[in-house]
């Protein structure tokens, strides 16, 4: 354990780092029910090295992303000094990379060399460290920059403010007996606290086991892994709480903070557990979004609320920011512009303005190129007319909005109307397509037989794209 000397790890209960369950509802529900300290999931140095620190002002977290727009640790200030990052490594000058990216957003940093399984084995790391004490001395001194020794009291003369031992071997699994006698033993070798794991099973069912663990190990303090998976209450005194409350406000966590489906979708299982078969485990194995997963649970309100309040959130932020006049962003004209539909009649939008006048000039339609980003499903377009570029810099919530707000960019830009009500009438849309239907056909439809009649007589297709980015 390698940590700030602000976070103490006596007489404390922590929740214990756990691969795809330890991410941020996790680690939120667990102190609320009562854990000192909180482990996120082991992260790997090669994979966190490459990402950068963003702060999302939207959801107010702080997230390290990677090159390929993935979120890999997210936290925010509710945990900022009960947060324990562990780290996967076998190199020390990763490991110190690592370490100063998070430093400032976490309340420590563990490096593991406890996890027995291939995937942090064949890496030299986890428990693959623990035949090889001068690599540990190295990841260890570069993290802290202290002298260090051998193993036990190697790891602890480095500097590091305590260690967790679970009480198995390497090849061992969870349905083999914890040895408390071996933790035991490490705790009365060193002075630094020691932190008990692997008791879930055997040991810990309820909260009142957990002071029963402490005292069979002989150590300072007790971390929970699978006993905290199934029922993260296990953490209160007056717990455990009925799994189906635990799944609602873990749900909540995840839908609040954007957890990605799949990893919500895993950790709802683990609480299922004997129950993963029953129709409510079925539907939500059968789950494809946050919003299917709602639905299963009865928190569809919840869901659409928290929806609106965070578009609320991004388009006052995005408002504020960004200032209402043009940027050049490389070749592409940008400005702060968001479509709203209740501002120009039912038959009018400014797609077809900007088609109409392009007309007018005998220029090529507009073509239209949309991207949508990974993280919020959010759209953003790009409309090209007479060989320019405009794009909104604000992004959208549907790939027609997204269109609409890049034709207004473009209309602004030219000084062109854009038939917005109250708009003094310009004569790009004549009086009849304006107030309402010609023969039983909108001139949206009418447009829309245009456009496809265009494509059909261009040599070059037109067609809009969406580019996932």
């Amino acid at each position: 354990m390698m940590a700030a000397a602000r976070l103490s790890f006596s007489d404390i209960t922590a929740l214990a780092p756990m691969v795809r369950v330890g991410t941020l509802p996790m680690r939120l529900l667990a102190l609320d029910y009562g854990a000192d300290v909180v482990y996120c999931e082991e992260l790997i140095d090669i994979k966190m090295v490459q990402c950068q620190r963003v702060v999302n002002e939207v959801l107010e977290t702080v997230d390290f992303v990677a090159p390929d727009d993935r979120v890999m640790f997210r936290t925010c200030k509710r945990e900022k000094d009960r947060v324990v990052f562990q780290m996967g490594t076998a190199d020390p000058d990763r490991a110190l990379a690592v370490a100063r990216l998070v430093e400032k957003d976490v309340a420590a940093i563990d490096v593991n060399m406890g996890c027995p399984k291939e995937y942090s084995t064949k890496g030299g790391m986890g428990a693959a460290l623990l035949s090889d004490p001068d690599k540990i001395e190295a990841v260890s001194s570069s993290t802290m920059l202290e002298e260090t020794i051998s193993l036990v009291q190697r790891i602890e003369k480095t500097g590091v403010t305590a260690i967790a031992v679970h009480g198995r071997f390497k090849e061992e699994r969870p349905r083999h007996p914890v040895h408390c006698d071996y933790i035991q033993a490490v705790a009365q070798a060193i002075s630094i606290p020691v932190i008990a794991n692997g008791g879930s099973l055997d040991l810990v069912k309820t909260n009142s086991d957990i002071e029963e663990f402490r005292k069979a190990t002989g150590t300072s303090s007790v971390m929970l892994a699978r006993a905290a998976m199934w029922n993260a209450s296990v953490f209160t005194r007056q717990g455990p709480l009925p799994v189906e409350k635990v799944m609602e406000e873990y749900l909540k966590y995840a839908i609040r903070y954007d957890n990605n489906a799949f990893n919500t979708k895993y950790c709802l299982c683990q609480m299922l557990r004997d129950k993963v078969e029953s129709p409510l485990g079925k539907q939500v194995q059968a789950a494809q979004t946050n919003a299917d997963i709602s639905e299963a649970y009865g928190l569809q309100d919840f869901y659409q609320q928290t929806l609106e309040q965070l578009q609320t959130r991004r388009g006052a932020l995005q408002s504020s920011s960004q200032p209402d006049r043009p940027i050049m962003d490389g070749d592409v004209t940008t400005m702060a512009v968001k479509f709203e539909r209740r501002e120009y009649p039912p038959q009018i939008t400014p797609k077809m303005f900007l088609l109409e006048w392009s007309r007018k000039e005998k220029l090529e339609q507009p073509q239209y190129e949309t991207v949508q980003r990974s993280q919020d499903r959010a759209f953003q377009s790009t409309v090209t007319v007479a060989e320019k570029k405009y794009r909104s810099s604000l992004w959208e919530k549907s790939k027609k909005f997204a269109e609409q707000a890049a034709a207004i960019v473009c209309l602004r830009i030219l000084g062109i109307p854009e038939g917005r009500i109250g708009e003094e009438d310009s004569g790009l849309v004549c009086k009849r397509k304006r107030e309402g239907r010609m023969n039983g056909t909108t001139e949206e439809d009418v447009s829309k037989k245009r456009h496809v009649a265009d494509i059909l007589h261009s040599t070059e297709t037109s067609e809009p794209t969406v580019i996932f980015i």
